[in-house]
């Protein structure tokens, strides 16, 4: 437990943060496995169309402090190779 004021104030701005920092991730990750799963059963179109929304939001989660600004550009760049390749597998499975 705390001993100053100072420290059970920082507690209560850590308890705080720590939920507003969950929330964030959460959803990041939830989008992200979302897209995945979309690509994964071939919905590339669908996916197409979800992919701005997820870099969206991965980067507003950089954008709260919650990932690195590096961690998010990362992030974005993997999932927009993912569908690349997949939009690349799936136009030579058909020609």
């Amino acid at each position: 437990m705390p001993n100053t004021k100072q420290a059970e104030k920082r507690m209560r701005r850590d308890a705080k943060r720590r939920l507003r920092n969950r929330y964030h991730l959460s959803r990041m990750r939830t989008y992200i496995k979302k897209f995945r799963r979309m690509v994964q059963e071939g919905k590339l179109e669908e996916a197409k169309q979800f992919l701005p929304e997820v870099i969206s939001v991965v980067y507003h989660t950089a954008s709260k402090g919650v990932i690195h600004k590096n961690e998010a550009s990362r992030r974005a760049s993997r999932l927009s190779t993912l569908l690349n390749k997949a939009l690349k597998s799936a136009q030579q499975n058909q020609g």
